[in-house]
């Protein structure tokens, strides 16, 4: 007890360092809406931010304001609340192929060689950007919409899962998950 009660300065009780992590932000779409008032219009702004440490996690925020910078703060604030953590292959693409839903929404993500890049929309590859991937090729089906397809786009990556995911479930080892089909038909 004493040992607490001496470490009030805000100092961890085990010596790691405190984790802040350097956070990359995108702004994806900043909208203009107005409310007609007696004296004239009133005009307020609706920002849409995607934030992510380049590394494997990704999130998005949306913050709505009189003034510009003050919806964008928010949105920030949102998205680091926000953020999912998706294990990529080789720090540069996905593990599978796979789609994300939202509304009518849909979006197709698929791996990619690399020095292929990132082929996709402006909102997606904003996501693909503060993730971290440099190779994919993903399409949008169904909308246009930024906050839509951001959706979709998330709900995806959600979905990710790695080898060692799949592994764990199944109660085997990586090993044995990567193996080759044909590996198995030769010793049998």
């Amino acid at each position: 007890m004493a040992e607490r009660d001496n470490r009030r300065d805000g100092q961890r009780r085990d010596n790691r360092p405190e984790e802040n992590p350097e956070f990359a932000d995108r702004l994806v779409a900043i909208n203009r809406v107005s409310k007609t008032v007696k004296g004239g219009k009133r005009f307020g702004f609706a920002a849409l931010v995607v934030v992510g440490d380049q590394r494997g996690r990704v999130g998005f925020g949306k913050g709505k304001a009189k003034e510009v910078p003050e919806a964008i703060r928010k949105a920030t604030e949102q998205a680091k609340r926000s953020l999912i953590r998706v294990p990529l292959k080789d720090s540069r693409t996905l593990h599978h192929d796979m789609e994300g839903r939202h509304g009518a929404g849909k979006v197709v993500m698929r791996t990619a060689v690399a020095g292929t890049g990132i082929i996709a929309g402006g909102p997606m590859r904003a996501v693909f950007e503060m993730l971290g991937i440099q190779d994919i090729v993903a399409k949008s089906i169904g909308t246009s919409n930024p906050y839509n397809m951001i959706r979709a786009t998330i709900d995806g990556l959600k979905h990710e899962s790695s080898p060692r995911n799949v592994a764990s479930r199944r109660g085997k080892k990586v090993a044995e998950i990567l193996r080759k089909p044909e590996a198995e038909t030769v010793e049998a």
